[in-house]
């Protein structure tokens, strides 16, 4: 009876979407206050009525009810707890389930939080954001509808994925979904304003929190993606630019772009046009994320789907809203002349160096990641386009952009004099040469990677802490500190915690040692000048699989540092085996440990790597979003106070601001 219920809730949350699209915006064209009223409340019930049904699916799935097919095909009554509820969104069915949960959750905290912006905008918002909503919701209830009923029940499900049954990989596609569809918002604030025709240093406020809360989420998400796949599929990587894990990265790297961009508009009144069709292609691109995924064009171990006629909906989809958006752009150029002017050296000019390389970066990405299919498509030709090319052709610009990072950031609003700015860096200069030539002494094989890029990384960190100390006055005035704003803080994080990761990647990319040999139980062997011995091999029950553990004692000198617990385990239910590393994580290395198969001589192969600043990485991304979240918590991008009254005073007489 729940799931029926669950099944009528998605019924009338499509038909609550209707009407959020339609009345709102009719009223704003119209000038109707009762019909834009509509928006609020139709946002707030079409949330309730997801989320219920959402629960009845989750509860389908805790109980084991095999009457659902997407239960039987993405559950077993012997899987652990955390993953018959993370099973509700490991399957193409629930996903797209959670997908339009999470777009209505942010429709609803539109309608609650937008009190302060103009009524015709916030009705457009929520217009926007309703049909968003309606064209997933039609989408999954005529082609993915996750209560399709089986007329015969099987006694058990076939399980769910097993290298999604991992604490990472329960928590990695929330926080992305939050990320890819946080993006809509900016999307839709975009189409409001062009529907609007004013796009202002108030509409640039009120956008710019949305966006960071969505890049927020995009951080951790992409972070524990690469997490789980650095400890979970047992190779030793953190980042293979599989399409998938591309599909999220160009969102991200649009959404940082847009992120700078939008605070030109608020202070300078620029870069108008160029800050809409951002917003535009960063949910665009999330877009496209969502057809890689679940069109069945790419194989992927991350991929839902692999039904062409869902992939053509969803293209469907991207067509109308993109197109319409670019059209309606293209429609609306006048709106977005700018006001402010700023010469070519200043903050102005920084901030669009820095917007035109993520964006190349992000084209670089989307180009390497459709060339295959562009090239079997037209040519029939199968073609493999795979680190090799991503990383000769997307570092340049990452290179580049940490270079400017620095300056940019302390360069004045307007004007500026470069050689002035460039001074105020010189100790973030001279600490990052002083890196580079310690770590090139250091060093046994002479390659400008770990040099070069342990260098960027301190010069972007070095210069977010110099931009603090700059901010203390000449008299270095400590108690200053504390009376800056958040946002301040939230930059120096951000952009120093996007230097501890490139100073990680560069470690682990340039110093990384592998070692793969056959052991005897009891044998020890030297890699790197850690001593291992394999103590034991046992098989062992789990909740659902079984598995072959090793016991391994690793030595650094005389020292005992770890015994690590390598697996390798078998699904019987899907037929499916995984890999466990056992990891030492250290500050300044990982001891990365797996165990193989068993050989003819009674051995067993192991795989050792030894991985410098690995952990930097994360920890890196863990720092960015910190960042992120302290600049959401200042009160001038909480609120748009400052810009409402702005607004309102800029408006001309007798005419509403609204």
């Amino acid at each position: 009876m729940l799931v029926e219920l669950g099944h009528f809730a998605l019924v009338m949350a499509f038909v609550v979407a209707i009407a959020q699209t339609v009345l709102p915006l009719w009223g704003a064209q119209m000038g109707k206050r009762a019909l834009m009223a509509v928006g609020e409340p139709a946002a707030l019930v079409q949330l309730v009525l997801i989320a219920f049904s959402f629960g009845a699916l989750t509860y389908a799935f805790v109980t084991s009810d095999f009457s659902l097919k997407v239960v039987v095909a993405n559950s077993h009554t012997l899987k652990p707890m955390l993953y018959k509820v993370s099973g509700v969104w490991g399957n193409h069915e629930g996903s797209m389930l959670l997908w339009v949960l999470i777009l209505a959750l942010f429709g609803a905290a539109a309608a609650l939080f937008g009190s302060n912006l103009p009524d015709t905008l916030r009705a457009r918002v929520l217009g926007v954001q309703g049909s968003i909503g309606l064209a997933f919701l039609a989408f999954i209830l005529f082609t993915s509808n996750p209560f399709t009923r089986l007329e015969f029940p099987p006694m058990n499900g076939e399980d769910l994925n097993p290298l999604l049954q991992d604490p990472g990989l329960a928590f990695h596609p929330p926080f992305l979904y939050l990320g890819y569809v946080g993006l809509s918002m900016t999307f839709s604030f975009a189409v409001a304003a062009l529907l609007e025709g004013r796009v202002d240093a108030a509409w640039g406020r009120w956008v710019r929190p949305w966006t960071l809360a969505a890049w927020i989420f995009l951080t951790i998400g992409i972070g524990l993606g690469s997490w789980w796949a650095y400890y979970e599929l047992g190779w030793g990587g953190f980042w293979f630019w599989d399409p998938v894990e591309n599909a999220s990265f160009m969102p991200w790297l649009f959404a940082a772009a847009l992120l700078h961009s939008a605070i030109v508009v608020e202070k300078r009144e620029a870069l108008k046009s160029w800050t809409i069709l951002l917003a535009i292609l960063a949910f665009g691109f999330s877009l496209i994320g969502t057809f890689l995924v679940r069109s069945g064009v790419i194989t992927s171990v991350h991929a839902f789907a692999n039904d062409p006629e869902r992939g053509i909906f969803i293209l469907m989809i991207l067509a109308f809203f993109m197109g319409g958006a670019l059209l309606l752009f293209s429609l609306r150029a006048n709106v977005m002349s700018a006001k402010g002017v700023f010469s070519m050296v200043s903050r102005e000019s920084a901030l669009v160096v820095n917007n035109i390389l993520l964006a190349v970066a992000a084209l670089v990405v989307f180009t390497g990641t459709i060339w295959p299919l562009v090239a079997e498509a037209f040519w029939a030709r199968k073609l493999s386009v795979g680190a090799p090319f991503f990383n000769a052709a997307f570092t340049p610009f990452f290179t580049m952009l940490a270079v400017v990072l620095p300056i940019g950031a302390i360069l004045p609003w307007k004007r500026a004099r470069l050689g002035a700015a460039l001074k105020r860096l010189i100790p973030a200069l001279i600490l990052t040469l002083a890196v580079m030539g310690l770590i090139w002494s250091m060093q046994t094989q002479k390659t400008l990677l770990a040099p070069i890029g342990l260098g960027l990384g301190t010069w972007v960190v070095a210069g977010a802490i110099q931009d603090i100390v700059l901010k203390l006055g000449k008299n270095r005035n400590l108690s200053r500190l504390f009376r800056l704003p958040r946002a301040d803080w939230g930059r120096l994080f951000a952009h120093g915690g996007l230097g501890i990761t490139i100073a990680g990647i560069a470690g682990l990319t340039a110093w990384t040692v592998e070692d793969i040999r056959v052991v005897q139980i009891g044998e020890t062997f030297d890699v790197a000048g850690y001593t291992i011995t394999l103590d034991a091999v046992e098989r062992k029950q789990g909740p659902n699989y079984l598995t072959t553990m090793a016991a391994m004692s690793v030595f650094e000198g005389p020292q005992k540092v770890a015994t690590l617990h390598p697996e390798k385990r078998s699904y019987p239910v899907a037929q499916m085996p995984t890999t466990e590393a056992g990891i030492d994580n250290g500050f300044l290395r990982d001891v990365y440990l797996v165990i193989g198969d068993v050989q003819s001589n009674g051995g067993w192969a192991v795989r050792t790597y030894i991985k410098p600043l690995a952990n930097w990485i994360w920890g890196g991304t863990l720092i960015m979003a910190f960042g992120g979240v302290l600049s959401l918590t200042d009160r001038r991008y909480r609120v748009a106070a400052g810009a409402r009254k702005k607004s309102l005073a800029s408006a001309p007489k007798g005419v509403p601001a609204e």
